[in-house]
């Protein structure tokens, strides 16, 4: 992109809040969501402005279809398809909220997000756990005498126990968590969304075992520890998360995972034990049962066994 064509593109006067499009996206967001889209954002004003503007200095709504034709041609050299998709879908949140704040013509509008997404050709993403996999994960929680032990056994029950994304986890308090009704209230989960999930007895029981340890002080649920045992009543973060669940595969010689992987396992386990869509859905906290049906990793033993479930009256002739 040229210097002169860059420089159009830098807001000469700054925006209010109130009336910046890339801010009232951002604060529409979750709070999990928000730090990830606003590095997708920077790094878009980046490219289209040869590093002059972030997302608070460009002028999103002088955009034009030159330009995000040409960043989608960037991104798609630099990330890879699934990250660049995420980062032309904050773009064009970005430019409708230019169009809802009358910054930018409907005309303008439809040319600037008229452009595909970058084509997706790969594999299903993630696995599910095995029931051997994620007992080894709670022995070596269980076999470390330290805070940590129960902290973290307390942590891996949520996330195969109820399906939560990580920073749905580390946004618990105290008062989340109910042992008698094994509710689990999750607040601002993505979208923006609450929702009431519940977790099994077994579950229930490490997460009490963690109090005891953690104290009933009010705050978050799950909470850092320092050298020598002592818990600090503070937050944790989405990262220390996955540091977390690396470490512990590694203790139990588990392959390598990710925390999101507990969710695929959860939404799996519920399908395999014939749960409809809809109720997992609300559990996982999707949108809609077309994602859910994404996490399915149940594999082809499944649908070969629906298959003999069948009921054909047919006699075989003699």
């Amino acid at each position: 992109m040229s210097r002169l064509a860059a420089t159009t593109l830098v807001l000469t006067i700054p925006l209010p809040l109130t009336q910046h499009p890339a801010a009232v996206y951002l604060d529409g967001l979750a709070d999990g969501s928000r730090p990830t889209m606003r590095q997708a954002l920077d790094a878009i004003a980046q490219l289209l402005t040869n590093n002059q503007c972030d997302a608070m200095t460009l002028n999103w709504a002088a955009l034009r279809y030159q330009n995000t034709a040409a960043i989608r041609t960037a991104l798609m050299k630099r990330y890879a398809p699934a990250t660049a998709n995420k980062m032309l879908c904050a773009l064009r949140r970005v430019l409708r909220e230019a169009l809802r704040l009358d910054l930018m013509d409907a005309t303008d509008y439809a040319k600037a997000v008229d452009f595909p997404s970058i084509p997706v050709k790969k594999g299903l993403r993630g696995r599910a756990l095995s029931q051997d996999e994620i007992a080894a994960l709670f022995k070596v929680c269980m076999d470390d005498p330290a805070a940590t032990g129960a902290r973290d056994a307390a942590l891996i029950a949520i996330l195969r126990g109820a399906g939560l994304r990580r920073a749905e986890a580390v946004n618990l308090d105290l008062k989340d968590f109910n042992a008698s009704s094994s509710k689990l209230e999750v607040r601002d989960g993505k979208g923006g969304k609450d929702r009431t999930v519940y977790l099994p007895n077994v579950a229930i029981a490490l997460v009490e075992d963690w109090l005891v340890v953690r104290g009933l002080s009010p705050g978050p649920l799950l909470c850092p520890i320092r050298k020598g045992g002592r818990v600090e009543l503070r937050r944790m973060t989405p990262q220390a998360v996955l540091l977390i669940v690396q470490k512990r595969a590694t203790e139990a010689g588990v392959a390598a995972f990710s925390p999101h992987d507990f969710r695929r396992t959860f939404c799996s386990d519920l399908l395999d034990a014939g749960t409809d869509i809809v109720t997992v859905q609300k559990l996982a906290g999707h949108a809609s049962p077309v994602t859910t049906a994404k996490y399915d990793r149940r594999g082809e033993e499944t649908k070969r066994k629906a298959v003999e479930r069948l009921e054909i009256p047919y006699t075989r002739r003699r």
